[in-house]
């Protein structure tokens, strides 16, 4: 589990592999104090595990699976990639809970500084808009951000000079592709409201109907 803070950038150094799964070579400082195999880290908002380390780097494998659904297979050596380790019991809990595991990608669109901040607009497919509301959360590339608007083609967020600073979105211009994770409440109140589980009929898919509502002492 993690909260979107990033907590440094580091470097890849080295990718083996090829397109359909590959190791990551990366360099870092503050998230290797501590770490251990098998910790997990955020990178670029990918939960990955941590397969070898040393005093300045650690390595990390990125499946099939994560590949077609993250933008690591895009990733080139000498890349800034955001890292963030997993969270702690008793932390402070800065953004918003982000689990590591990215729904899809979105495409940056427009840059366009407004006052002291940068406003971003990405276009994203409707499977994801469908979990996101205005002024609520969600994670770009494993930064946890306010949504400013949501249309029916995309969203626009808004990152102050510190974030823009100390995340690789310094580095991001129209037609990069960045990994979305949408907010997991959105997702759970979906699945609550469209199915009902009963003895009968443990999964049964009923949608938010007025019978369900009356069943449950709305109406």
């Amino acid at each position: 589990m993690f909260t979107g803070i990033v907590e440094e950038l580091g470097v890849l150094e080295n990718v083996t592999g090829n397109s359909v799964a590959s190791k990551l070579l990366i360099k870092a400082d503050k998230v290797l104090k501590g770490v251990q195999l098998g910790d997990s880290i955020a990178v670029n908002g990918v939960c990955l595990t941590v397969t070898s380390f040393s005093s300045a780097h650690f390595t990390a494998d990125v499946m099939p699976e994560t590949m077609k659904k993250t933008n690591l297979g895009r990733l080139k050596r000498g890349e800034t990639i955001n890292l963030e380790r997993a969270m702690r019991l008793g932390d402070r809990f800065g953004g918003h809970i982000v689990s590591g595991h990215v729904d899809g990608t979105g495409e940056i669109v427009s840059r366009e500084p407004h006052a002291n901040a940068v406003l971003f607009r990405i276009k994203a497919g409707a499977d994801l808009l469908k979990y996101m509301v205005p002024r609520g959360s969600v994670a770009v590339d494993g930064i946890s951000l306010t949504l400013v608007d949501v249309t029916a083609a995309g969203f626009t967020i808004s990152i102050i000079p510190h974030t823009l600073s100390h995340t690789n979105m310094q580095g991001k211009h129209p037609g990069d592709l960045v990994n979305l994770e949408c907010d997991v409440i959105g997702k759970y109140v979906e699945r609550l409201m469209g199915w009902k589980t009963t003895e009968q009929h443990p999964s049964e898919a009923t949608g938010l109907t007025m019978e369900v509502l009356r069943e449950n002492g709305f109406l």
